[in-house]
Formats: structure tokens, sequence, C-alpha cells
């Protein structure tokens, strides 16, 4: 999970990103590390490769639409993207992503961030910093602790792993 003093780096994209520009179909038949490689190429081109671990992407409404594919996940988090930020989320998306430890905030205000901004998160208490621009601060739904303990364990297996050993 973040730290709330940690800053992170801000990707735009726009509403209604599907899985498919997440983790491209022609690269399904590869391992997870391919399939990151591509990720976003057909919206941002350059992301993958210029993604660095404790960025962040910010989207407009309905990310994650398409198809259940968990590599569409798992993609944001080999790249070691810190969250996504939209206004709204598909559920299946929702549910995958915090499944493979990645961290989604739903926020109405995500469209006022801009790309390059740096940003502060608290998941649990549902606030996004901003270390420049206005409003200083946007709220956004809290994430719960059993959502955030999985993305802590890196997701729902090692989860329950740990329960298991314990």
């Amino acid at each position: 999970m973040t730290d709330p003093s940690t800053t992170h780096r801000v990707w735009r994209v726009g509403a209604d990103i599907d899985t498919d520009a997440l983790a491209p179909g022609a690269y399904m038949k590869f391992g997870i590390d391919e399939i990151a490689r591509h990720c976003l190429q057909r919206v941002r081109p350059e992301f993958a490769a210029q993604a660095r671990p404790g960025d962040v992407l910010v989207a407009g409404p309905n990310f994650g639409i398409g198809s259940s594919r968990e590599q569409a996940a798992a993609a944001l988090v080999r790249l070691g993207i810190a969250a996504v930020v939209a206004p709204s989320f598909n559920g299946l998306y929702f549910r995958n992503a915090f499944n493979v430890g990645l961290l989604l905030l739903t926020c109405a205000q995500a469209e006022t961030l801009a790309e390059g901004e740096r940003i502060t998160l608290d998941p649990a208490a549902g606030r996004i910093g901003r270390v420049q621009g206005e409003p200083a601060e946007l709220h956004c739904d809290a994430v719960p602790g059993f959502l955030l303990e999985m993305v802590q364990a890196g997701g729902l297996l090692n989860v329950l792993k740990q329960r298991k050993s314990h």
C-alpha cells in the first residue's frame, strides 16, 4: 500500500479504457511480462516503457470495461503502478484488480488531476492530496480494510497463503 507521505506521478488516460487496451489480445498467449510491455500501447504508446514504480494512472469513467481478463489488472501491477484513480470502474475489473493487489480509488473528481502532477494517496481515509493545484485535496470512496489488506499482501492468493500459515 502507499505511504500517505509518498508522492506519485500522474499518467492520464480518457474514459472507457477497456481490458484490450490494458492487456492486448494479440499478446495474451505470452506471459504477464510480455503483456505488460504492451499495456495501453493503443492509447499511450510510451506508457509501458516510461511508467515507473509508484506512478498512478488517472482515467475517466468506465475504466476496465470489456472482457474479464485478469491480466488487464496484473499488467499494471507488473509495471509497478501504485493505483488507478477514476470516477467509475467496471465491476469485474474492480474485483480482478484487488484480487491481484492493484489499488483502485473511485473519485468523482479524478479528471481534475493533470498529466505529470504529483499526488499523495490515503485510500483508507478516501483522500488524494495534491502537491500543487486546487483543490488541495480530492475526496474519493474510502477503501475498506479487507481490500487494503489484499493490496498490501500483493493479492488475494497471498492473503489466503498468509492466513493458512498462521
